[in-house]
């Protein structure tokens, strides 16, 4: 039984003002692992009061300082790779595979900050005046428990590298990767307020940071429904958000792709992180006069390459879900496709064979989907795919951009230059072409209820900053 007793705050491992007891439950078994105790409002405020005083200091720290921290964040992370990758596994059922190449992300991402620091201009010339980009101050972070450490890494490196220091509240189904996160960025040896960690609630540690007056900016990823909570809250004190919320992602299959390589990819789009990822593929537009080739050999896929299981095997492709409420909800969806009258081609409701204790979700997929049923417009975060015919490129793009969302989308063709034109005309802040691509030094966010702001490289560094213009 592990017990998670302490918050970080001003450079210590402290126990915290909250008494609120929360349980740690197995996604695997459902069985209780632990409890950790956390914050509350208080400890929030404290962590607060300790970053805007290391704020006074740290902001001032030159490019060389910065990159000194990171380079030892770096090296600290790549040590602990094994730790970071088996809590993933063990607290929230993320399958080895993706927990794995999070892991090295952190560290790519890590290195990024580092190249785009070393050469990022603070001052700058507009017209006649100089333009200084300086921290924009305290920064309240606020992640979900989906791929939390990569979140903290690249969210706290870019603060990092603008000077600014940050209150983190990670979810509280995230507190023992969180405590790893905390040991790691302890040992790189920030000043003291730098970074903290507060585990809690949303409603109330979250909140607190949304409110608190000494934060100037919100960095959040999480469902757009919370996300406009909390840039309702923060626009009372003029705090800069940035949100990285929900996606609905269309996979284009163009005509002239050859389904036998592109599909088996497209499925694994569909299943990134077990469904449970704001950029997953869930909506594969494929030509109508391809639409029985294209279900005979997604059937196939998942019927002989889609592991659903111990989320430790390294051959698994979907673990379980991350609790009962997200099962919950992942089967609801199901039954709403049935109910739409979408054609269940593989999986459905209930649990898989031998896999009755956990959160497990058969890997599904609906076929013949009309794109204005609920399955193909709202998130599910969980392993259920929509086929979804087109006519020809018109209608593919039209269905593509007819959602409330724009984060993230794929296009597979023969022709890269085809593949490039239509990317060109999709609402969507990332575009994958003929596979599943991380770039830490590009811009990531998205168009639409998809979020505000970007992050990673240049244009996720300037989110941290402000312009000050001196004329004259």
């Amino acid at each position: 039984m592990k017990t998670i007793n302490k918050i970080y705050v001003n450079g210590e491992f402290v126990t915290p003002h909250g008494k609120q007891m929360l349980d740690i439950i197995s996604p695997v078994t459902n069985q209780k692992t632990g409890e950790v105790t956390l914050g509350d409002e208080i400890d929030t405020q404290n962590a607060v009061a300790a970053a805007k005083e290391a704020f006074k200091t740290f902001s001032k720290t030159t490019r060389e300082e910065r990159i000194a921290y990171l380079e030892k964040l770096r090296s600290v992370v790549s040590r602990r790779t094994k730790d970071l990758t088996d809590i993933m596994v063990e607290e929230y059922g993320g399958t080895f595979q993706f927990s794995s190449m999070v892991t090295q992300n952190m560290l790519n991402d890590i290195s990024a900050m580092i190249d785009t620091l070393k050469v990022f201009k603070f001052e700058q010339t507009a017209g006649n005046s100089k333009v200084y980009l300086q921290p924009v101050g305290v920064v309240g972070i606020i992640i979900p428990w989906n791929m939390s450490n990569g979140f903290i890494v690249t969210k706290l490196s870019t603060a990092i590298a603008a000077g600014c220091a940050a209150v983190i509240k990670p979810s509280e189904m995230s507190v023992q990767q969180t405590q790893i996160m905390a040991e790691c960025f302890h040992e790189a040896g920030l000043p003291k307020g730098v970074i903290n960690f507060v585990n809690g609630l949303g409603d109330v540690v979250g909140a607190e940071i949304t409110r608190n007056p000494d934060i100037s900016k919100i960095a959040f990823t999480g469902s757009t429904t919370v996300g406009k909570i909390i840039a309702k809250g923060a626009v009372d004190s003029m705090k800069r958000v940035t949100l990285e919320l929900g996606g609905k992602s269309p996979n284009i299959i163009l005509d002239d792709a050859n389904l036998e390589e592109t599909i088996p990819t497209a499925i694994l789009a569909a299943y990134l992180n077990s469904g449970q990822a704001c950029a997953a593929g869930t909506r594969l537009l494929v030509p109508e006069s391809k639409l029985d080739q294209v279900n005979a050999i997604a059937k196939a896929v998942v019927q002989n390459n889609i592991k659903v299981g111990d989320p430790k095997d390294a051959d698994t492709v979907v673990g379980p879900m991350v609790n009962k409420k997200q099962y919950e909800r992942v089967e609801n969806y199901i039954r709403i496709g049935l109910e739409e009258g979408a054609t269940l081609l593989i999986g459905g409701e209930g649990k898989p064979q031998g896999l009755e204790d956990g959160n497990f979700v058969k890997a599904t997929i609906f076929t013949n989907v009309k794109n204005r049923m609920r399955i193909a417009q709202e998130e599910i975060f969980g392993p259920v795919l929509s086929i979804i015919p087109y006519k020809n490129d018109e209608d593919a793009i039209a269905i593509a951009n007819d959602t409330t969302y724009g984060l993230h989308a794929y296009i597979f063709s023969a022709d890269k230059e085809r593949a490039y034109r239509m990317a060109s005309r999709l609402d969507s802040g990332r575009v994958c072409i003929n596979g599943l691509s991380h770039d830490s030094k590009a811009p990531f966010g998205g168009f639409k209820q998809s979020g505000i702001g970007r992050e990673y490289g240049a244009f996720g560094l300037e989110e941290y900053l402000e312009p000050k213009a001196i004329l004259g």
